[in-house]
Formats: C-alpha cells, structure tokens, sequence
C-alpha cells in the first residue's frame, strides 16, 4: 500500500472508508444492485466494457458501482482488473463477409471505399432534451440498407495497398 501520505496508512484507510459513505449515499433508500446498473444504465456498461477491455457486463456495472457511477473510474478499474487475469487465447481472423454492419467509421482514412456507416450513434444529436419522450412520443420509422458490404481489406487490394487481403 502507497504511504507517503501524512498520516500514513491510517489516512489512507480513512479516506477509503469516507468515499464508501460517498458511494453508498442516503442509507435510508435502497442501495442499487449490480443488476440495476447492467440492466439499466447500458450505455454506461457498454463504455465501460469496451474501454476497461472486458466483456462481461456484471464486472463493468460492479466497477460503474464501486466508482460511484464515475465511467473513467469504473475504466481504470476494469484495466487494472484484467491485468491480473491469464491470457487465454488468440484470437484468429473472422470472415466477415456476411457480417451485417451496423456501424463502419475511418479514423485513418477521410473517404473509405463503401463510404462510412454512422449507425445509431449520439454524435450528431443537437444534445437538446427531447420532451416527447415524456408524452409517450411515437419514434421515428426506421430505414435500412440491405447490400452486402465487403471487407476493408478486400476493397483495398485493387488500389495497390501493400499485404491487403493478407492475413
């Protein structure tokens, strides 16, 4: 344990117990379930997997839990976690072929081949709050592309790119 903090271990022990009074809050409501938190706050679950590197979305609400509901907090959890975990596999490449995308974005390149796919995303939402959703408001229908879309990689080897197609 880290102490070259004044008051050495005992201050350290009682900041740890200070901010789990802060996490817990109000004692006299019910405290939020790990399940309540996978269940119910699944945007922040997701970030929390994708960035922590774990798949598993009761260790990412137990971390959104412990973090007090903070995503980079409940993240470095997640990281330091899985460092303590034994490699088990390596992953081998899918074919993607007939892989329905939801979501295709380049941070590399400024025009893919196919062209970009945004998918359900906030990103270009005004951030303004929709007042219909507390009217029961009817959602907007949805439109869907059916093509098939190839892979990056098969799409780059007419232009010349060097290894492409190669795995």
């Amino acid at each position: 344990m880290y102490v070259a903090v004044k008051g050495g271990e005992k201050a350290i022990d009682a900041a740890h117990a200070l901010q789990e009074s802060r996490r817990r809050g109000d004692t006299d409501l019910p405290e939020l379930s790990v399940a309540q938190i996978e269940q119910q706050l699944n945007l922040a679950v997701d970030r929390v997997m994708t960035e922590g590197g774990i798949a598993d979305r009761e260790l990412a609400a137990l971390a959104l839990k412990q973090a007090s509901g903070d995503n980079v907090e409940a993240i470095f959890l997640l990281r330091a976690y899985r460092t303590t975990l034994a490699k088990l596999a390596v992953s081998e490449p899918l074919d993607t072929t007939g892989m329905r995308l939801e979501r295709r974005i380049s941070a590399i390149y400024k025009d893919i081949p196919g062209g970009q796919l945004l998918g359900p995303t906030y990103d270009y939402t005004h951030r303004l709050l929709d007042f219909t959703l507390l009217a029961n408001g009817e959602t907007p229908t949805l439109t869907t592309a059916d093509s098939e879309q190839a892979t990056v990689a098969t799409r780059l080897q007419p232009a010349g790119a060097s290894g492409a197609g190669e795995v």
